[in-house]
């Protein structure tokens, strides 16, 4: 069972990718902020997020009010206890300057959402394939 947080602001997406990591059968926990300020008050255990559990990994959109996906990635990468979470950037967009700047901030991978559903349940099951069944995460704390 892995720790999975989604950071995504719009409500149709959480629930399509809920739907999908179900139908995958992937042994995890989803747990879901909105907007790059919730994500770091979750993972730093602040305010209504004090008893969250650190995630093994992040699903990330860019484009979200407040604080986007690019300002967090960053923010995470410079954060000595959040940079080892390894960031996959899951998004519309398929702009070259979002993933030449996603991979410049240390994203892990990007992928770019496909429209149809029976496609993006198709990347979730290859999204599974890799990240859970062949990487091997790191562990919420550094070893001693």
């Amino acid at each position: 069972m892995i720790e999975i947080l989604l950071v995504e602001d719009n409500p149709a997406d959480v629930l399509l990718t809920r739907e999908a990591f179900e139908e995958a059968r992937i042994a995890n926990r989803l747990s879901h902020v909105s907007d790059g300020e919730e994500a770091l008050a979750f993972l730093r255990r602040k305010g209504e997020f004090s008893g969250a559990t650190r995630p093994d990994l992040i699903l990330l959109d860019l484009n979200m009010p407040r604080m986007g996906g690019l300002e967090l990635l960053d923010e995470l990468k410079r954060d000595p206890e959040l940079r080892a979470i390894p960031v996959i950037v899951l998004t519309t967009s398929a702009a070259e300057a979002d993933v030449w700047r996603s991979y410049h901030l240390h994203a892990n991978a990007y992928i770019t959402k496909p429209v149809s559903m029976a496609d993006f349940f198709e990347v979730v099951k290859t999204f599974e394939d890799f990240w859970m069944a062949l990487v091997r995460l790191p562990k919420t704390q550094q070893p001693s």
